[in-house]
């Protein structure tokens, strides 16, 4: 009990395995006595389902302690990411999350991932507002979602403020045009950093003594031209910006918004790694910090409830052996870098030649960004191949020529040695990425006897990739105008296993022990 009582003071006044702090100036009644208001946040979980109910139980036990309010938001990317909510099609995670009660929820781009239909049905659920600036149906003149929330705590208000990368019209372009080609929803961003800045505005008109920013932004800047530090730069009156999209580890990255003030920018990470904890005290002083997960010692009954109910309904999916390996299927190194966006791994060499024979295809491409987890050294499960590929997709072959090939494979590699999840993993063709000049240069095509050949621009050789890939969410647009000769009902998480199990007769062997050298890098 002693213990308990250090660790929730330390955790409601200064803890923090990385701290930071700023100040933001604001009045309060004379003879007023305001408590602190603590705002917990996570973002880009991707199905990480352990750790709703710390953060709810941390939530509450501050709550019940009286010594603060408390709060806790999220930044989005909660729908998707590995066998848990593949196999439900996000309904899992929400049945988790609708427990928890936040107070502000905002998109994440694989919110999109099974269409915008699948997302309002799941969202309706949630029982926490939702908000988005930038989110809209062509010829609306009001967001898909309201801009922000404004909530009370004591004397004080605070609005939240959500944003999502307009990248993802690209990243999940399949959910926002129809197959004509005809927009369906718009994340604006010819106008994105005038709609936040909008909704900030309308939130301070109406009150809001602070204005917290739930942005999906991220750090790193992608084909749109978009990063959360942009962001800053061009808006005025938020107060601090908790991030999300990129992964990052933030306790406190100051930018200097539209006014020359200092703006705190954080993250949490992913996979509840840590919890981010806002505290604002009753002056107006803002200090972030993360808190690593496995060191809070409080979890809410009911959530924790839910949770094992759902990773036993996951087990019993997905306990099936489909083949073993004697070393590990790498999608991401040591530092948790995705490295399979940047370089080729042993994991895209299998999922690839997986497509191709699925496809019987002459090559086959992924996207890194579609192979999302490590498959560990021994038993590989039905659960291990889904985590790997969690997506909804379904394998298709189209037939390209090999200048588009070339263009494709120019296209996504041009942020190399930057990882990127266009970065394109493959089988049946092997080429050289210069990283200075951005060009592809020796792209060779396997033949029937096992040896390459030079590319042909002008022939046309058959692909097998996902219909993600195909439609313009993966791999750029590149492939959006090739016919399409074969369109398969197989997700591909099944032909990866079929082909684990069969082709390979439940055994990895030695062939995948390492990347084939289909793929080279050279820095000039």
């Amino acid at each position: 009990m002693k213990k308990n009582i250090i660790w929730l003071l330390a955790a409601t006044i200064c803890f923090a395995s990385i701290s930071c702090s700023h100040k933001v100036t604001s009045s309060l009644t004379a003879g007023e006595k305001q408590k602190s208001i603590v705002i917990l946040y996570e973002n880009d979980v991707h199905c990480g389902i352990d750790g709703y109910a710390k953060l709810a139980g941390l939530r509450d036990v501050i709550n019940k302690s009286d010594t603060a309010y408390a709060a806790a938001v999220c930044v989005g990317d909660f729908l998707q990411g590995n066998t848990t909510g593949a196999i439900s099609k996000g309904q899992y995670i929400i049945d988790i999350m609708k427990g928890v009660g936040y107070d502000a929820i905002t998109l994440g781009n694989h919110e999109f991932d099974y269409g915008v239909p699948r997302q309002e049905e799941l969202l309706r659920q949630v029982n926490a507002p939702v908000v988005c600036a930038n989110f809209f149906e062509p010829s609306t003149p009001a967001p898909f979602y309201p801009a922000y929330v404004i909530k009370q705590y004591g004397p004080k208000r605070i609005a939240y403020v959500g944003a999502v990368t307009p990248e993802t019209m690209v990243l999940e372009g399949y959910s926002f045009y129809d197959t004509n080609g005809i927009k369906l929803y718009d994340l604006c961003p010819e106008t994105f950093y005038s709609l936040i800045q909008q909704a900030v505005d309308n939130a301070r008109s109406e009150g809001a003594d602070y204005v917290v920013l739930l942005s999906h932004v991220g750090e790193d800047t992608q084909s749109l031209g978009f990063n959360s530090h942009l962001l800053v730069n061009k808006t005025k009156g938020i107060d601090i910006v908790l991030d999300g999209h990129t992964h990052s580890i933030i306790p406190e990255d100051v930018v200097q918004n539209l006014e020359g003030k200092h703006i705190t920018v954080t993250q949490t990470g992913t996979q509840f790694n840590y919890i981010g904890k806002l505290l604002i005290t009753a002056d107006g002083h803002m200090t972030t910090s993360l808190l690593p997960v496995k060191d809070i010692p409080y979890e809410n009954a009911g959530i924790k409830a839910v949770t094992d109910s759902v990773r036993q309904l996951v087990q019993n999916a997905t306990s099936r052996v489909v083949a073993k390996s004697d070393y590990m299927l790498v999608v991401a190194d040591d530092q948790d870098q995705w490295i399979v966006r940047g370089e080729e791994t042993n994991a895209g060499d299998l999922v690839a030649d997986a497509y191709r024979q699925a496809m019987q295809s002459d090559m086959a491409f992924e996207n890194g960004g579609g192979i999302r987890n490590n498959i560990p050294a021994g038993t590989i499960t039905y659960g291990n191949v889904i985590g790997m590929l969690p997506y909804d997709n379904t394998l298709c072959r189209i037939a390209a020529t090999g200048q588009q090939i070339q263009q494709m494979l120019t296209r996504c590699t041009a942020l190399v040695p930057q990882l990127d999840g266009n970065f394109p993993q493959c089988s049946g063709v092997r080429f050289t990425i210069h990283s200075k000049s951005h060009t592809v240069s020796d792209v060779e095509v396997l033949q029937a006897n096992g040896t390459y050949a030079p590319i042909d621009p002008t022939k046309t050789y058959t692909v097998g990739l996902t219909d993600y890939n195909y439609s313009g969410g993966g791999l750029f647009d590149c492939f959006k105008s090739c016919p399409v000769l074969f369109e398969s009902t197989t997700r591909y998480y099944d032909a990866l296993a079929n082909y684990l199990s069969g082709n390979l007769g439940g055994n990895t062997g030695t062939t995948y022990a390492k990347p084939q050298g289909r793929i080279t890098i050279v820095n000039d």
